[in-house]
């Protein structure tokens, strides 16, 4: 799996970098990627600098974190190179997931509205006669899962012959989730001097690779391990007062959490098992994990989790890397980490891969210096929590 790092495993950061490095270098690497550095020095660095390249009609290979711009990217740069008279399919964007392709077709929308784009997302789980049905009657641009558009494609059903844009989605979790192939077998359908764009939050050495096999000389626009931040994440604090005030508190948020899924931390086993009996004999549905629990039963925890069936997860520190879940959009921290660090580890759970994420950290008097000395480690400002929660998730 790549782009998952399980639980327990240690990222070797110097391999990383070293393997990452071979590959930028190697046969001639530095021939085969361009460095696009046409850019202006501010928070929406990261978009112009993609869009650039992309709507110069260049293969570009850009990675940058979640919630920074990404799908706007690309999706202008397609929505600027359409023959709007032309209603044929000119455009393919495929994404990992159901979520994320929805999600990608509506921004194309929202975007391209008064251009009067035509914009489909195929994706599996939906009827295929109306996938049909919708692509006989013309669109421009068609956003979906790997699975559906292959079908697609083999039915004939979508024509290949005008797609002059292929852009990659969260290449990594592509990969991950191990629809290498079915990308390839979509590449080998499409017209041969079609443009390439790669996106990707992380971008390992194997999505890299894949890219060498469909791209032609690609502007590559990287960012740094280490310059990874929590850029797309919500951060606020609810000032508690007391220790005791924090229960009410977040038994007041419940509502709010169950709709979306969502992950506490404390910062003791004891206080999970403590904090977990107490929202059950409220009534609410509550999963809990630590480190005392072997791992089988944490293993049906997690999936548990996963599968949706479970929405709250109340865990320690201990566990925060190893929890994999695509949909977590709400970090609440009812303790401060006691180390900096660890809040890039545990707020990093949310919003990932392009999902809109919300940190909620609970503030007692004693946490106030914490509080500080978090937001001066990130360079970031945490305010206070607006009473709409609800609508930032």
């Amino acid at each position: 799996m790549a782009g998952l790092t399980p639980e327990g495993s240690q990222f070797d950061a110097r391999q990383f970098d070293a393997k990452m490095n071979d590959l930028l270098t190697a046969d001639g690497g530095q021939d085969f990627f361009t460095s696009y550095d046409e850019v202006l020095k501010n928070p929406l660095q990261f978009k112009q600098r993609g869009i650039v390249p992309f709507c110069k009609g260049l293969d570009v290979i850009q990675q940058a974190q979640s919630g920074t711009g990404k799908t706007a990217t690309f999706c202008s740069g397609i929505l600027q190179q359409l023959d709007y008279g032309l209603v044929e399919c000119q455009a393919l964007v495929l994404a990992p997931t159901r979520e994320l392709a929805q999600q990608i077709e509506k921004v194309m929308r929202a975007l391209g509205d008064y251009l009067g784009v035509r914009v489909h997302a195929c994706v599996g789980g939906t009827s295929v006669r109306e996938d049909q049905r919708i692509l006989s009657s013309g669109v421009h641009v068609v956003v979906g899962t790997p699975g559906r558009v292959f079908d697609m494609l083999r039915r004939q059903s979508l024509r290949p012959d005008y797609i002059k844009m292929f852009v990659l989605d969260e290449a990594d979790e592509m990969l991950s989730r191990g629809f290498k192939d079915q990308i390839y077998d979509i590449f080998q359908l499409l017209p041969s001097k079609v443009q390439v764009g790669v996106f990707s939050a992380t971008m390992p050495p194997e999505a890299l690779e894949i890219t060498r096999k469909f791209m032609n000389k690609p502007v590559r626009i990287l960012v740094k391990r280490d310059e990874l931040t929590l850029e797309g994440i919500k951060q606020f604090h609810v000032n508690v007062e007391k220790e005791e005030w924090k229960l009410e508190t977040l038994c007041d948020l419940y509502e709010t959490l169950a709709i979306t899924q969502s992950v506490i931390f404390v910062n003791t086993r004891r206080k999970v098992d403590w904090l977990t009996d107490k929202m059950r004999s409220r009534d609410h549905t509550v999963s809990a994990t630590h480190g005392d629990m072997d791992q089988n039963t944490r293993d049906i925890i997690m999936r548990e989790f996963r599968s949706g069936s479970s929405r709250v997860l109340i865990t320690t520190d201990l566990l925060a890397r190893g929890i994999d879940v695509q949909q977590v959009s709400l970090v609440i921290n009812y303790d401060l980490p006691t180390q900096p660090e660890n809040y890039l580890h545990r707020i990093g759970r949310s919003g990932r891969f392009g999902r809109k994420g919300v940190a909620i950290n609970f503030i007692t008097r004693d946490d106030e210096r914490m509080l500080f000395d978090i937001q001066k480690f990130y360079n970031v400002v945490i305010e206070e929590l607006p009473s709409n929660v609800a609508d930032l998730l």
